[in-house]
């Protein structure tokens, strides 16, 4: 069995994701609503927890969306918990754990790219620096240089918040 290594403890994760929160708030200071866009499961809990630090730092309103991406094939139909006319011509941020290969993002973009939006951006808490697609992250916690064959695994469990090298 691999060994775990520890990369980011609860504390460290609350501290990248206020970071991320006063980034967000500083790129949309003339906002008054902004979309968080969390792809399903960990992205849609960073989101969450990413929509909370910014509404205790800033007057934004925030709008949850949960972005529904197959990453085991991608090409199939992406769905989102709001409508698009909801996201229309605003500022949208897509969430995500942890950016790999930048399949999920891109693929996550590439839905949002039928709506006109005011302002597109990308926020990961662990940003793994191997891209298969030409997507960044606007805002991350941490930036990661590691084997293809490591895996990172982000916990976002009340109280234990984690990030691991696997």
């Amino acid at each position: 069995m691999k060994e775990r290594v520890l990369i980011l403890n609860h504390d460290q994760i609350q501290h990248k994701i206020k970071r991320i929160a006063y980034q967000v708030y500083e790129s949309n200071i003339d906002e008054k609503e902004i979309i968080l866009a969390g792809i399903a499961k960990k992205g849609y809990q960073l989101a969450t927890l990413l929509k909370e630090a910014l509404e205790s730092i800033s007057p934004l309103k925030i709008k949850l969306c949960e972005v529904h991406v197959n990453k085991k094939n991608p090409l199939e139909e992406i769905t989102t918990s709001l409508e698009p006319e909801v996201y229309r011509d605003k500022s949208v941020i897509l969430v995500d754990d942890v950016l790999n290969s930048g399949t999920t993002l891109i693929y996550g973009v590439r839905h949002f790219l039928n709506v006109p939006l005011k302002q597109f951006k990308t926020a990961v808490l662990v940003d793994r620096n191997h891209k298969k697609y030409p997507v960044k992250a606007d805002f991350k916690g941490i930036s990661l240089s590691t084997s293809l064959n490591e895996v990172v695994k982000v916990s976002f469990e009340p109280n234990k918040f984690k990030a691991e090298l696997l």
